[in-house]
């Protein structure tokens, strides 16, 4: 039921690329702690102890952002009993804040946990945290190291220290699925990847993504989840379908009824909701499946599958792993896209498609020739993935000929090509 996983290789959790940016200021709800600064710069990061193993260096107390109130802890663990390997840069050169920088030792981790009044410790692997002085620190350098277990640091820090830690979700970017194009404008039904911070919480360092099982879906197995990992979406202020979240990513199926124009979303966690990113919708946002490693030489290769459902349409020889030829004329060929409109009969946003259904008003040509569509609509067993099974009609040999989609007379934004031979 994960339209991310039509084959193997077609996994769409994609790298950021090309994204929209959304810039967000810092959430007001953070954690905060104070110490001493004396000494030669050196910050005593909470209570640290050596276990024979590795450092532990804990900093906790109440958190208030819960709206049942609770704890937090940030943990530091690194390998050794030497100085702390956590650095800090400063803003600027003479900036009297410091951001942590990630740590890179093996073996080392910083976490951050919120426990509720009540509940369960929930953890986060990514978060924002930054320290600040009351004097001008790090005077004429760029970088200063935190230390712990009482090693000094590069520059003098002088007075009290304040710090924050916030675990509040920051949207960074909003696109659909990167696989199929990586739009700036999604649609009602379509797929879409969020970036950016503390997207979810999570219980183990090495277990920091999750995508939807069929345990996660309801009402006899048909209705997608609204929440996965405690994280949810809103679009609009409707509930968005969450198929993958991670702390930097996640995925969800745009709900119904999303009017068209500039909305917001908003992702919710245990730590909070993310300031509100504003996305641009449309009736419909058509876009065929084409990873980037279908980008070759020649150029951005569709994903098209014959009907042995393993062979791909692609020059022999361009990728290893997998089965691929060339197209004939007359061979019929599957394509799979996102984000093209209702169905008749209609079946909404989250459900899985149970029934026969088709889409009107597709065209597909090959290098300007039109090709014979033998089915247009949703697949069955699946959720919002449409299917086009297309008969290629007579065109000239190239292992370049252009693909173009046209939707109620619009045509696609993307720009692909097949391989079509004797």
């Amino acid at each position: 039921m994960n339209i991310f996983r039509i084959a193997s290789l077609l996994v769409l959790a994609s790298p950021f690329a090309g994204a929209v940016i959304v810039t967000l200021g810092t959430s007001s709800q953070t954690v905060r702690f104070t110490g001493d600064g004396n000494g030669g710069g050196v910050i005593t990061l909470g209570s640290c102890s050596f276990d024979g193993t590795d450092t532990k260096c804990v900093v906790s107390g109440p958190y208030t952002g819960l709206g049942t109130g609770g704890t937090y802890e940030y943990l530091l663990s690194y390998p050794g009993n030497g100085p702390s390997i956590q650095l800090g840069q400063a803003s600027s050169a003479g900036s009297n804040y410091l951001n942590f920088l990630n740590l890179t030792v093996p073996g080392s981790y910083i976490t951050f946990s919120l426990t509720p009044t009540n509940g369960a410790k929930r953890t986060f692997f990514q978060f924002y945290s930054q320290l600040s002085f009351t004097t001008t620190t790090c005077a004429g350098v760029g970088t200063c190291s935190v230390a712990a277990v009482g090693a000094a640091s590069g520059a003098t820090i002088a007075g009290p220290v304040s710090g924050l830690f916030d675990v509040t979700p920051k949207v960074n970017s909003v696109i659909s699925a990167g696989a199929y194009g990586g739009l700036s404008t999604i649609a009602p039904g379509t797929w879409i990847e969020i970036y950016g911070a503390n997207l979810r919480t999570i219980d183990d360092v090495f277990n920091q993504g999750r995508i939807w099982a069929g345990s996660d879906f309801t009402n006899n197995g048909v209705q997608a989840p609204t929440s996965l990992g405690e994280t949810t979406v809103t679009i609009g202020g409707l509930s968005a379908f969450v198929d993958y979240v991670s702390p930097t990513q996640v995925n969800v199926q745009v709900p119904s009824g999303v009017p068209a124009g500039s909305q917001t979303l908003v992702v919710s966690t245990l730590g909070g909701a993310s300031l509100a990113a504003g996305v641009t919708v449309a009736a419909t946002s058509p876009a065929i499946l084409a990873p980037p490693v279908f980008r070759l030489a020649a150029g951005q290769y569709a994903a098209a599958l014959f009907p042995d459902a393993t062979t791909f349409v692609l020059p022999p020889g361009s990728l290893t792993g997998i089965a691929q030829r060339r197209a004939k004329v007359g061979d019929t060929i599957t394509f799979y896209g996102i984000g093209f409109g209702p169905v008749t009969p209609n079946i909404n946003a989250g459900l899985v498609v149970q029934q026969s259904n088709n889409l009107s008003g597709v065209q597909i040509a090959f290098n300007g020739v039109p090709a014979t569509i033998q089915f247009a609509g949703l697949v069955q067993g699946l959720v919002g993935l449409y299917q086009f099974n297309v008969v290629v009609p007579n065109v000239g040999v190239s292992d370049s000929v252009p693909v173009t989609f046209r939707l109620n007379g619009q045509a696609a934004s993307q720009t692909l090509i097949l391989p079509v031979g004797n």
